[in-house]
């Protein structure tokens, strides 16, 4: 997933044209949040070893929960059905990714800054949680576990809303949460789940109630999401990430690495959707790469070039721009490095890039160059993910500029409050002919 942070400002919804119970749901979990921030790191710890053993004592009704959701959804597009499913190796990745998170350094309270000003005038920035967010995601009930698991940690309330499809199983998951925190000192009402569309587009209009919100499906949504709230939000919009095989890429690596980065996961963000491949290269290189695929299933849509080399589909306009979350993959040649680096500049979503190639000289340009959160030499771009990259779970991909960037684990969810501490000193003392100086002298950590 991309998320791009943006905060928008238009007349603002009073709350009184809310739904009560809503309003109150939010308010509660408001509540919670400020208890369970004052927890210590071993409390919210241990409530989460609780919430993974509770997942796994529910794994039957779960599994249960989440068939009568893919029943329905059998005229789903396929991408949304993977996201959906869940089987049993899900369901042990849901827990262990929990008990990851639980080991995680804990990220509240920590001393970013320690300074004294002048003597008896310290300076102190601590972390401390955003408060409260809304996480809300179409069929991916997997979510719940790793957004709830985030948000204890970091001392959040949340308020998760999965999509329609995945009612059924996100009421199950969520069942099991509830019972894990039961045993355990985090208030339950930290964590509420809503479940319908009115409730969704109500949310948008509590500004002074929620501190973020996270959506996480397609373009459509997360679109919507965006222009219909002036609350901060960290959003996926785009996912079309490329794999460049330069014109010094060793054939096997080449081969691979497009193999997994299309059909590991294709349903997935960071999966690629172009394959841009060095005209120098392409009369040997192509072909076996494109029969590899294609004995994965994948369709192929090519440029003329590449339609010359080897048969595909002839690739339009929009399939350049086009996030497929299926096993279908443009392919384009290019004439080198800079012609690559011209179509991702033009195409490419800031999420990941990845290039193959044994020229050092030719990696390191394309890793300066390229505007993204992740990019990559010699390796697949389905590396980007908080699990992955050691965060336990992630929120989302961030794609703006601004941090976060890249898969956001805790660091996310946390901000910080500067503290000053002094003995009642003015800010008169310190201007005028007869100023005191600040000393400004940095305190160990």
């Amino acid at each position: 997933m991309g998320f791009i942070v943006k905060v928008f400002r238009y007349p603002k919804t009073s709350c009184e044209f809310l739904p009560v119970s809503l309003l109150e749901t939010v308010r509660a979990a408001r509540r919670a949040a400020q208890i369970l921030a004052q927890l210590s790191p071993a409390e919210r710890d241990r409530a989460l070893l609780a919430v993974a053993t509770a997942l796994e004592a529910a794994q039957a009704d779960i599994l249960a929960a989440n068939a009568v959701d893919m029943a329905a959804a059998a005229d789903l597009p396929k991408a949304l059905q993977a996201r959906l499913a869940l089987k049993p190796s899900k369901m042990a990745g849901m827990a262990a990714g929990v008990r990851d998170v639980a080991r995680l350094p804990d990220p509240l309270n920590q001393r970013q800054i320690h300074r004294e000003l002048d003597a008896g005038l310290i300076l102190e920035r601590r972390t401390c949680p955003l408060g409260t967010i809304a996480a809300i995601f179409e069929a991916r009930p997997d979510a719940v576990p790793q957004i709830a698991s985030l948000a204890i940690k970091s001392g959040n309330g949340a308020i998760l809303k999965g999509g329609k499809e995945a009612t059924h199983s996100c009421a199950a998951i969520f069942a099991a949460i509830r019972q894990g925190l039961a045993a355990s000192t985090v208030p339950p009402d930290a964590l509420q789940l809503i479940s319908t569309r009115e409730e969704t587009v109500a949310l948008l209009a509590l500004d002074r109630e929620l501190d973020l919100i996270v959506p996480r499906g397609s373009n459509e949504f997360v679109r919507y999401i965006q222009d219909h709230t002036r609350i901060a939000v960290l959003g996926h919009a785009d996912g079309i990430c490329h794999l460049y095989v330069d014109g010094a890429a060793d054939p096997a690596k080449a081969i691979a690495l497009a193999v997994d980065a299309k059909t590991q996961y294709p349903a997935a963000c960071n999966a690629i959707e172009t394959l841009l491949v060095d005209a120098a290269i392409a009369p040997t290189l192509l072909p076996p790469i494109a029969q590899a695929l294609r004995e994965q299933g994948v369709e192929l849509r090519g440029d003329e070039r590449a339609g010359a080399l080897c048969p595909m589909n002839p690739a339009t306009a929009a399939d350049w721009a086009t996030e497929y979350c299926d096993l279908i993959l443009a392919v384009k040649v290019v004439d080198g490095l800079e012609a690559a680096l011209t179509h991702i500049q033009t195409y490419g979503s800031r999420h990941t890039e990845a290039i193959v190639t044994e020229d050092a000289a030719q990696a390191e340009t394309f890793l300066n160059t390229v505007d993204a959160a992740g990019v990559y030499w010699n390796c697949s771009t389905r590396f980007a993910d908080g699990f992955r990259y050691g965060f336990g779970a992630e929120v989302g991909i961030s794609t703006q500029k601004m941090p976060p960037r890249g898969p956001v684990g805790l660091e996310g969810l946390v901000t910080y409050k500067y503290r000053l501490v002094g003995q009642g000193q003015t800010v008169a003392q310190y201007t005028g002919p007869s100023a005191r100086p600040f000393h400004h002298r940095d305190l160990p950590l």
